[in-house]
């Protein structure tokens, strides 16, 4: 994988260590950090991906891995042969021990192309950047207050081959959540370049209505989120119906319930969209579910 010589420029990220190509690497250290040649700062070439880490556990390790490994290769980035889910385990572990991290956390991983070009790289080798931080809990948890939310209307996603997968590149998110920020909203709803909605800021999204649960589909330009398919696996395991489709504005004025996912926060709770009001029955009981799924996986 790639790295940088010493005395490089670097830049470093506002936590304590970061991991880069597996090399413990501290916030303090004078003239170490990030190349300011890395292809993530200058051309935003790659992908990233966020774990959920509970008593050091990662959660859906698996999962993430066979997303990375196809994110790498829809984007022509080629992962050494080293580069496996006990791989980035163990990097994990190193990481949250220099963090002191031993109860819930978040990984941030980010895979950029290494070397050196310019828009046309020269080589398409991995750089692996790694940062963890604690979060609230070990279980999921449902948010007490719901969320206010409406539809981001400066920016449209258009989706192509790359879309379910996280890209570094990501302009339409972090504007849509200065928008909502601005507009005193807790979250903002992102569109296709076809009106449809097909996600928040930084959640996949699902509504209910008369116990159905429907969900935008991929091919929409929706991330293929990791909390999306297990809601929705957990949804079919109850008996709910499950519907990928088209969602608009006015399924969302008629729906019973809508909530956000992602592996972190889990599911939110969306209490308002403009005047509409929502309950949270289906969602709390799907919080309990997932809750139930986890456990095994860090009490092992």
């Amino acid at each position: 994988m790639g790295g940088r010589s010493p005395g490089q420029p670097g830049l470093t990220l506002g936590v304590q260590n970061i991991l880069l190509n597996g090399q413990l690497i501290s916030s303090s250290s004078e003239g170490q950090g990030i190349p300011a040649t890395n292809r993530a700062f200058l051309f935003a070439d790659g992908i990233f991906e966020t774990i959920r880490i509970a008593q050091g556990t990662p959660i859906f390790l698996d999962e993430h891995f066979q997303r990375l490994r196809e994110g790498l290769k829809a984007h022509r980035i080629q992962a050494p042969l080293g580069f496996t889910p006990a791989s980035i385990a163990n990097d994990i572990a190193a990481l949250l021990k220099a963090e002191g991290l031993h109860e819930g956390a978040r990984v941030r991983m980010t895979l950029s192309r290494s070397g050196a070009g310019f828009y046309t790289p020269e080589e398409n080798g991995l750089d692996v950047v790694m940062t963890a931080q604690a979060v609230d809990s070990v279980e999921y948890v449902l948010n007490d207050k719901g969320l206010s939310t409406d539809i981001y209307p400066e920016m449209k996603c258009t989706p192509n081959h790359l879309s379910k997968f996280k890209n570094i590149a990501s302009n339409i998110y972090v504007q849509s959540g200065l928008w909502a920020k601005e507009n005193g909203l807790e979250s903002a709803l992102i569109q296709n370049d076809r009106m449809g909605i097909i996600e928040s800021t930084a959640s996949n999204l699902f509504l209910v209505s008369n116990g159905v649960l429907y969900t935008p589909g991929l091919d929409s330009g929706a991330t293929a989120g990791i909390m999306r398919a297990q809601v929705i696996n957990l949804a079919l395991s109850s008996g709910m119906k499950v519907y990928e489709c088209n969602l608009t504005p006015q399924n969302l004025l008629v729906a019973d319930e809508v909530f956000l996912t992602n592996v972190v926060q889990g599911l939110q709770w969306v209490g308002s969209y403009r005047t509409k009001r929502y309950f949270n029955t289906a969602t709390s009981e799907l919080v309990r579910l997932l809750n139930t799924l986890v456990r095994p996986i860090y009490k092992a």
